[in-house]
């Protein structure tokens, strides 16, 4: 996935800091969205994931109109539970941020 980043991407427009570069709380929930991606060919077709574990490093700022490329890969499989390896470069190929995040495979019409 890639982004651009945004005046509404910024910690100052998310409330997470005080300076116009990514928020941490967007890089999150591209990391997130990234995961739902990858999942999609995991899961059957009455199945989805939810998130249930973040764990993750926030390396370097990126200004507004910088590029990210997010990539999501399978890095484990427990029964229901995915975790996967994130990773975000910005467009000189530096490391913006990495981690882990988990996700849980539920029944579409059960969950909730």
């Amino acid at each position: 996935m890639r982004h651009e980043v945004t005046a509404d991407d910024t910690a100052v427009a998310l409330g997470s800091g005080e300076v116009e570069v990514l928020g941490t709380p967007r890089l999150v929930a591209w990391f997130e969205a990234a995961t739902v991606q990858a999942a999609r060919d995991l899961i059957g077709a009455d199945e989805t994931t939810v998130g249930s574990g973040v764990r993750i490093r926030h390396r370097r700022p990126t200004l507004v109109g910088g590029r990210i490329e997010i990539t999501a890969e399978l890095r484990a499989r427990d029964g229901a539970r995915l975790t996967f390896a994130v990773h975000a470069e910005d467009g000189h190929g530096q490391v913006v941020g990495d981690g882990e995040i988990d996700r849980a495979v539920v029944d579409r019409a059960t969950f909730g």
